[in-house]
């Protein structure tokens, strides 16, 4: 797995804060650094704020105030910059958005076509690498009807990297999936991380967390709990409601 260059930091995050319309303080006054290659996971309770730390990196939220930059692109209100990281954030939801009328390799060619501006030639070879990449070629001309949720999901993951992304968010890949379908999006989510992808996950999946992150985030009420390695995170978490946490999900 490539080394983290401790000095560079592609996500910096400065205490940025979001109040939705309802009053709920989805985030307060909230600070991170990613390295690039990092892999972090970030996990807590049902509303503790990590949808929505992922929603503003790419800014489907807007944040009431704070800074966001991203591999030295600021985000703000000037279009191109939201355009610009658009391009270098790649986003895999729970729900798979693909587009029903659309074969599988229509769905991962058109934004490559449309934003990356490649010919037709060049996104579906570039499309085909990747669904080689996350193990179904074969489902290049079915459409998202006929594929298993595990399938979807993988198409959905291979859409995402199509733009050549620098930083990939996952928001529960894996929490609309049966149980026997999980470990075939995991096991793509596995390979990206030994490329060295920069990766930002939000799952339920301890294992996952265990196995491949360089870093664990707990969230409570809109704010880092507690952070650290996965080792330190799951064998001496420093604070109690850290591991009552663990104590209910282990």
């Amino acid at each position: 797995m490539p080394v983290k260059d401790s000095g560079d930091y592609i996500i910096v995050v400065e205490n940025i804060s979001k109040t939705f319309p309802d009053g709920v303080k989805a985030l307060v006054d909230f600070s991170t650094r990613i390295h690039r290659g990092e892999v972090v996971v970030v996990i807590g309770p049902s509303g503790s704020g990590k949808s929505t730390f992922l929603r503003c990196l790419n800014g489907l939220e807007e944040i009431d105030s704070g800074a966001i930059t991203i591999d030295g692109i600021a985000l703000n209100d000037h279009k191109k910059s939201r355009l610009e990281i658009r391009k270098e954030v790649g986003m895999v939801f729970q729900q798979f958005n693909l587009f029903p009328h659309m074969t599988v390799l229509e769905n991962i060619s058109l934004a490559q076509r449309r934003v990356r501006k490649k010919s037709k030639e060049q996104a579906r070879d570039m499309s085909m690498d990747l669904l080689k990449k996350v193990g179904i070629a074969e489902k290049a001309d079915n459409y998202p009807g006929q594929l298993s949720g595990g399938q979807q999901q993988r198409v959905a993951i291979a859409r995402a990297l199509a733009m050549m992304p620098k930083v990939m968010l996952f928001d529960e890949a894996t929490s609309a999936l049966d149980p026997e379908m999980i470990g075939e999006v995991l096991d793509v989510m596995k390979a990206l991380a030994s490329e060295g992808m920069t990766m930002i996950c939000v799952t339920h999946e301890m294992g996952f967390a265990r196995e491949v992150s360089d870093r664990v985030i707990f969230m409570e009420d809109g704010k880092i709990i507690e952070a650290g390695t996965a080792e330190h995170f799951f064998s001496a978490p420093a604070e109690d409601r850290t591991r009552l946490f663990l104590s209910q999900i282990l």
